[in-house]
């Protein structure tokens, strides 16, 4: 088996998903902070052989939303990430609504 095979098919990247470290670079989240997130359930990353977490470009929409909130409204995480859900589904259902409109 060609090595160079290997490690371009281990390679996150290439995945379209997010490393652990970059997600911390890229949100300034503490580790703990993330690891509890997981925790809760409110992130799910994909687990891969080596037992490290990929995130979705999309979870870091998510958490830096979170973490304002978090700091803006000076809230503990679990009630910051209810309302990130609500306004998700807010969001959501107003894009509902415009469809349902469109069809009208």
């Amino acid at each position: 088996m060609d090595i160079t095979h290997v490690i371009h098919a281990a390679a996150p990247a290439r995945s379209g998903h997010i490393t652990w470290t970059e997600v911390i670079e890229l949100t300034g989240l503490h580790p703990s902070t993330l690891g509890e997130l997981i925790d809760l359930g409110w992130i799910t990353p994909v687990i891969i052989r080596d037992e490290s977490f990929l995130f979705k470009p999309g979870d870091i929409y998510r958490l830096r939303k979170l973490d304002r909130i978090v700091r803006d409204f000076e809230l503990p995480l679990l009630g910051a990430s209810i309302i990130v859900d609500l306004l998700e589904r807010i969001e959501y259902l107003e894009n509902k609504v415009r469809e349902l409109d469109r069809l009208l």
